[in-house]
């Protein structure tokens, strides 16, 4: 994975005065969107939007400080008016084109390279398994995209669900895990800043076809899962092991994500306030 993620470090590199799309670095990348995004803003702490924006700016302040034009450094990086760089740049550097190349102001923004370093190493259990072609039937919304503490909407749409509905959901659950679980998909393709929405289901697992239309189906292939369980406070210690699977289980491991809907259920403890057990289960392949 870190030879690859190098390889991505480098393919924007030699797009970075292109009209550069964030879903052509994951098709390049070669898993999906939403996936490829999460993965990097784990390892980096950045999102790849503000990635490409640091390294487009450090470029640009380097082409004005060797006397190419403000205008054409402009244009040259994607900005569609002199207005939006001016703001852009001052934003990033503290000051305005104009004047960084009056005070020889040198910011930069180094291009990524990753490097396998061993620190302290998280042990994290898991478990590999197989799985038939099954459904999530539930209750779905689209809701914010966040990766850390609660969302609210999430904790609507679990509200919402209706007593017919759960006597449904328990009726067609026949495939383990036998719980409710969480499941993410459909993201936008262009949040920034965990801005942008995705479709969030609370349901079930099953393999019956028949549905009432009281509840969404989401089909999902047979395929293979990576399940991760944990314990500790809810909701940060779930959080947590999905970013410890991103940005240290798959580096080292023989799988990678596919294109499938990653799920988790969660079970809190009834003596210890806002504890639980949880189950990460992703999607993979092996290399």
């Amino acid at each position: 994975m870190l030879k690859e993620l190098n390889h991505v470090i480098d393919y924007i590199e030699d797009h970075l005065t292109d009209d550069l799309t964030l879903e052509a670095i994951s098709e390049y990348a070669g898993v999906s969107d939403y996936h490829f995004r999460k993965i990097f803003f784990y390892i980096t702490g950045l999102t790849l939007s503000e990635y490409i924006k640091n390294r487009r700016l450090s470029e640009a302040n380097k082409d004005l400080l060797n006397g190419d034009r403000v205008t054409d450094v402009a244009f040259k990086y994607g900005y569609q008016s002199m207005d939006g760089f001016a703001r852009a740049f001052k934003n990033w550097s503290g000051y305005l084109p104009s004047e960084a190349i009056k005070k020889g102001v040198r910011k930069t923004f180094p291009k990524l390279s990753f490097v396998i370093t061993v620190k302290g190493g998280v042990s994290m259990e898991f478990r590999i398994e197989e799985k038939p072609a099954f459904y999530f039937a539930g209750v779905s919304r689209r809701v914010p995209m966040q990766f850390e503490g609660i969302n609210d909407e999430i904790v609507k749409l679990a509200m919402s669900i209706t007593e017919e509905q759960r006597k449904e959901m328990h009726a067609l659950q026949n495939i383990d895990p036998y719980e409710i679980v969480n499941v993410s998909y459909d993201a936008d393709a262009g949040f920034l800043k965990e801005e942008g929405y995705l479709t969030h289901l609370i349901g079930v697992l099953t393999t019956e076809n028949q549905i009432s239309d009281r509840l969404d189906k989401v089909p999902v292939e047979a395929c293979t899962w990576a399940v991760f369980p944990n314990e500790g406070p809810f909701p940060s210690a779930l959080q947590q092991t999905m970013a410890n699977v991103c940005a240290q289980w798959l580096p080292s491991s023989d799988y990678e994500i596919i294109n499938a809907p990653t799920f988790s259920f969660t079970k809190m403890n009834p003596h210890k306030k806002d504890y639980a057990y949880s189950e990460v289960w992703v999607p993979v392949r092996r290399r």
